[in-house]
């Protein structure tokens, strides 16, 4: 950290002289911190068990039917709790409020010895008249509607939520718990929308980049978070533990 550090202080000084002005050190926004930041308050991020809409690849959120696991799906769950178990660092298990969000962290936090504690702002998009439905069966039903959902994110499905509204809320979610694990490594299970958002807002990336992260049943992400303000995604859609 302190190396990489000193090479984005150095690169600023370079561009300076480059630039034909006098070497004046300007770190970007973070680097200027001071060096010991402590503790990052790290983000494990798990992607929900595989359900029977999973496979089926049909829009499964807030305002559906609510499934539970599928017998594959509670399969990955034990074996992501296992892995976790292996690594030893998780010390809170937060989840959404949706069953398959709770069957998953239940069966991790018992093997961890741990409680789990709901987040209703970690819950999927509502995805209003869609829900149920696959995209090809989307594209044929409401072909406009779905081409202007695709082109921006302040669009909602009919019924449901945009984008937009998601990120607020799960914005508001991850800093309410980045108040209240401070420096803790903590285990998020929650869902598509939701981990790439974080992941998304992490990185400073574009709301399209939501179409371009793929994301598994059971897989893990992480993201850290440090005492500057900014982030560091550490993981991304890691699925060695179902193989």
């Amino acid at each position: 950290m302190r190396a990489a550090r000193s090479v984005a202080v150095q690169a600023s000084v370079v561009g300076e002289e480059a630039a034909g002005g006098e070497a004046v050190a300007t770190p970007p926004v973070g680097w200027a911190a001071p060096a010991d930041l402590g503790a990052p308050a790290t983000f494990v991020l798990l992607r929900h068990g595989e359900t029977p809409l999973t496979p089926q690849k049909r829009f499964s959120g807030s305002g559906g039917s609510n499934p539970s696991l599928s017998d594959i799906g509670r399969e990955q769950a034990v074996r992501v709790a296992a892995a976790l178990a292996a690594r030893g660092t998780v010390q809170a298990v937060v989840s959404s409020p949706l069953l398959r969000c709770q069957e998953t962290a239940r069966t991790v936090a018992a093997r961890l010895g741990l409680d789990v504690h709901l987040e209703e702002g970690l819950r999927e998009t509502d995805f209003g008249d869609w829900e149920g439905l696959t995209f090809a069966e989307v594209r044929e039903r409401q072909p406009d509607e779905l081409t202007a959902w695709l082109a921006s994110p302040d669009v909602a499905p009919p019924g449901g939520e945009s984008f937009a509204e998601v990120t607020a809320r799960v914005e508001a979610a991850r800093d309410k718990l980045l108040a209240a694990y401070a420096g803790r490594t903590v285990l998020l299970v929650t869902h598509v929308t939701p981990v790439k958002t974080l992941v998304r807002l992490a990185l400073g990336a574009p709301p399209e980049s939501l179409f371009r992260m793929e994301l598994s049943a059971a897989s893990l992400s992480a993201v850290a978070y440090y005492g500057d303000g900014n982030a560091s995604v550490r993981l991304l859609n890691d699925t060695a533990h179902l193989r």
